[in-house]
């Protein structure tokens, strides 16, 4: 048996965003599990205020071109890759025009949420796992950082369950403090019916789809869950340690965390 495959999908990684607890993560995990003897590549969405020429992003044109439609529209799906020199480690990007141009990550200038989050989440999480197909690079095991990919867990154990790439794959979520305050769109549960998701589902999301709601859909399609930050959202981790069968991972510092993570990996892969 060749090395364990492990997929980072994240929403912020350093140096291409300003450093927070999530961005630092997403640098140093992937490169530790790397040199504990695993095979990885990660994800992060294209944000506007990327720098392209500075962090030397190109165009994988045999990866881009592909459309995915979400709430009855296209959108063109381009995929870009830049190298981390000093981890030897790769980063693909998600972009797109419609979602990832503006200037800004989550929310404008003076603060205010976008209110395409929403569709901005289900392309991006709907794109990496579309790329990864392509790639032909069958993962191990998925693990999801951040509210903007809590959709990750539920498409792979639902949408992609008989797909070759994804039918084995196990699913780890973290939760960060990373809490946004308006409620997604009050037509996202439509927005994610494809063929696998059932009303039944989507049931966190039956009365609203804030933070909590999300993440708990997120834990209930996932096969093992880590805090993330030293304080997160008090009833979504009560939420997460009482689900049976579900292994909960409490905060590791950074001196523990990736040798925490690599041996929650393994035992979820040999669960």
């Amino acid at each position: 048996m060749g090395a364990k495959k492990i997929l980072f999908i994240t929403t912020e990684i350093s140096p291409y965003l300003v450093d927070t607890e999530m961005s630092i993560i997403a640098r140093r995990l992937p490169q530790g599990i790397h040199e504990r003897g695993k095979e990885i590549r990660t994800f992060m969405p294209k944000f506007g205020l990327i720098n392209e020429r500075r962090n030397q992003l190109h165009e994988v044109i045999r990866l881009s071109g592909m459309n995915l439609i979400i709430n009855d529209t296209d959108h063109p799906l381009i995929i870009k890759v830049a190298s981390i020199q000093a981890a030897r480690m790769q980063i693909y990007f998600i972009d797109n025009e419609d979602f990832f141009q503006r200037r800004h990550l989550l929310h404008d200038a003076d603060g205010n949420e976008f209110d395409d989050n929403d569709e901005r989440s289900i392309f991006y999480v709907r794109g990496v796992i579309e790329t990864v197909k392509k790639l032909r690079w069958t993962p191990d095991l998925i693990h999801c950082h951040g509210w903007m990919t809590a959709l990750a867990p539920l498409y792979i154990k639902k949408h992609y369950k008989g797909d070759p790439c994804f039918k084995n794959a196990k699913v780890v979520y973290s939760v960060y403090n990373d809490d946004f305050q308006k409620p997604l769109h009050e037509d996202f549960p439509k927005k994610l019916k494809v063929e696998g998701v059932t009303h039944t589902d989507l049931k966190p999301l039956k009365d609203k789809s804030d933070f909590a709601s999300l993440s708990k859909l997120a834990i209930d399609f996932s096969d093992g869950v880590i805090q993330g930050s030293t304080a997160i959202n008090e009833n979504v981790k009560a939420y997460a340690q009482q689900k049976e069968n579900v292994p909960f991972l409490e905060y590791q510092n950074e001196d523990t965390y990736i040798d925490a993570f690599n041996n929650f990996y393994d035992q979820i892969l040999a669960s």
